[in-house]
């Protein structure tokens, strides 16, 4: 039977991965207790940083159902257990691992599959939501400001938009259905003056009789 201690600290390492939206598991070896401060700090109050033995975090794994990370748990094992936004936390232990060698990533877990270190440090390239979201709210205000514009516009400068649109198509030699009409017109009225000798004819001979 496990020892009370041991048991608690699977339990609790099982809910934080169920809780988590995203981990980062990392390596550390030779940082102080004050750099691993200064990460968990860096890391704000959306994710917790946690050190803890491979056997223990397998167990707790299982448990919370999370698969994949087996090959990642060996050597000093330390998880990033992320509540907030992925990228953020993942861009700020990139950070971290670059000032700081000691600490190397190995890889995460996320959207119920396991993340090679790769993925997690394309993870941490991609913006941010907060700048994603002004992104979008910026092109759709642009398009929407755009569009009410164009139903706001006076008649007389929808029909210069619409004459302007027809004069760019006459440039490139399309010609007007308007101006069509004639041709067709002039073929009939060539039809009809055949049309009318014929009938003349049979009078002509019924008078020379």
């Amino acid at each position: 039977m496990a020892p009370p201690d041991k048991v608690a600290a699977v339990d609790e390492i099982a809910n934080r991965f169920r809780d988590a939206s995203a981990s980062v598991v990392t390596e550390y070896r030779g940082l102080s207790v004050a750099k691993l401060t200064q990460l968990r700090r860096d890391l704000g109050e959306d994710a917790s940083f946690r050190v803890a033995k491979n056997t223990l975090v397998k167990r707790a794994a299982e448990d919370a159902g999370v698969q994949g990370l087996d090959d990642l748990l060996a050597g000093p094992t330390a998880i990033a257990f992320i509540k907030g936004e992925p990228v953020d936390a993942a861009k700020a232990i990139k950070k971290f691992a670059k000032d700081n060698p000691g600490l190397s990533i190995k890889g995460g877990y996320m959207d119920g599959r396991a993340l090679s270190s790769a993925e997690v440090e394309q993870l941490a390239e991609l913006e941010s939501r907060e700048v994603l979201l002004a992104k979008l709210a910026g092109a759709m205000k642009a398009n929407l400001s755009k569009a009410a514009g164009l139903f706001a516009a006076p008649a007389s400068q929808v029909a210069r938009l619409a004459q302007a649109l027809a004069d760019k198509k006459a440039e490139a030699g399309e010609a007007p259905a308007a101006e069509a009409a004639p041709a067709e017109e002039s073929s009939d009225a060539a039809e009809a003056p055949a049309a009318d000798a014929e009938a003349d004819a049979p009078a002509e001979a019924a008078t020379e009789a």
